[in-house]
């Protein structure tokens, strides 16, 4: 038995922290990331923003040394993990929280590490993340036919979360293309990441109807699963700052035709798609807000309201440069707002359940049911 006096060991302690955990620092990324792209520049802003990515690369090596002892010491407990269809899509956010803090460590990061250790350490996270990224989307779906067994009743928006991980390469691998030599490289990664754009835009496209119709077939998700909706945002926030991205930097690396061909993009792709956005906003809120009234109480799913509305912002503030309309800056504001509310509130109770212990603990067994009674009526029939 283990005593106050004897504590567990420290192995123990991470027996059930799941790939999940990674949205805490995709999260906090995204308020770095989405905070430079935005139209306004108050005083302070900057400084701020490069304070939460410094917090999100902490972060971020904190959660992979802690994944290295839940592999080490609980293999049983990790390959559980893999073969849990609730679970296992998961690991798609190992790839979006490298490639997250990759991206701000030459957005903002830079102001203190210098920018040559910025590029550096965002070639390092975007190489990683994006490979990463690739088997996710390739292994999860793949596991998901062979070896889980789901019902089409059983579709979530945790489904989009390996297949939308290329999508953020996509959006951040543009950054390093003005620090590749000019001609074929930087050609070469742009065009990469137009692959990814594809790759992961039709996958979700093929995966969306499902998670919609089991939305309006199947009646509201689970209370613990309600905040999840909020992940479809993610690919088309994420789809729009990618072609924006795209029309930023072609200029000088690719020929006048593609060069104009994605400004065009930029704006036919980005405006429609921010507009779905916009209406599937309005219903996930529409549903987290039927849930908090039936009681739907905090959940590491809550950090589902951070990384895909930074996306939006991110994706907003791309149709502000290439459109200039004044709306579209004022929509990345607004948003912006709702992303910092967001991340200050799940990283409040994330904070108070990890000085409590109940986030890492493992799953409380269920209540015993009562043997039923056995009653002889008077006609001898046994109920």
């Amino acid at each position: 038995m283990v005593t106050a006096a004897h504590p567990l060991p420290r192995a123990l302690s991470v027996r059930h922290l799941g790939p999940n955990w990674y949205a805490t620092v995709m999260g906090t990324a995204a308020v770095a990331l989405a905070g430079t792209a935005l139209p306004l520049r108050p005083p302070g802003l900057r400084t701020a923003c490069t304070a939460v990515w410094a917090l999100s690369l902490a972060l971020l090596l904190i959660l992979l040394a802690a994944r290295a002892l839940h592999w080490t010491h609980h293999r049983d407990q990790a390959r559980a993990h893999l073969l849990d269809p609730a679970t296992a899509p998961f690991y798609g956010c190992l790839s979006m929280a490298l490639l997250a803090v990759g991206g701000g460590a030459v957005t903002v990061g830079r102001d203190w590490l210098g920018p040559r250790a910025a590029v550096v350490l965002d070639a390092v996270l975007f190489s990683a993340g994006t490979v990463v990224g690739l088997v996710a989307a390739v292994a999860v779906p793949y596991l998901m036919a062979v070896r889980h067994r789901v019902e089409p009743g059983q579709a979530t928006a945790v489904w989009l979360l390996p297949l939308v991980a290329p999508m953020v390469s996509a959006a951040l691998g543009p950054l390093l293309v003005p620090h590749l030599p000019p001609g074929q490289p930087r050609e070469t990664l742009l065009f990469a990441c137009v692959a990814m754009f594809g790759l992961s835009l039709l996958a979700t496209l093929v995966t969306l109807p499902s998670i919609f119709a089991r939305l309006l077939t199947g009646g509201p998700p689970p209370l613990a699963l309600t905040p999840t909706l909020f992940l479809v945002l993610g690919p088309l926030g994420q789809s729009t700052t990618a072609v924006g991205a795209f029309a930023d930097v072609a200029p000088g690396v690719v020929p006048a035709p593609y060069r104009d061909g994605f400004a065009v993009l930029a704006v036919l792709y980005g405006v429609p798609v921010m507009g779905f956005a916009l209406l599937w906003f309005c219903l996930a809120a529409a549903h987290v807000r039927r849930a908090r009234r039936h009681g739907m109480g905090f959940g590491m799913t809550w950090w589902a309201f951070t990384f895909p509305v930074g996306t939006c912002v991110t994706g907003a503030a791309a149709l502000a440069r290439h459109t200039g309309l004044v709306a579209f800056e004022g929509l990345a504001v607004v948003l912006y707002g709702v992303l910092l509310a967001a991340w200050v509130t799940a990283a409040a109770h994330t904070a108070r359940g990890l000085l409590s212990g109940e986030l890492l603990a493992g799953p409380r067994p269920a209540p015993v049911a009562p043997r039923p009674a056995t009653v002889r009526t008077m006609s001898g029939a046994v109920r």
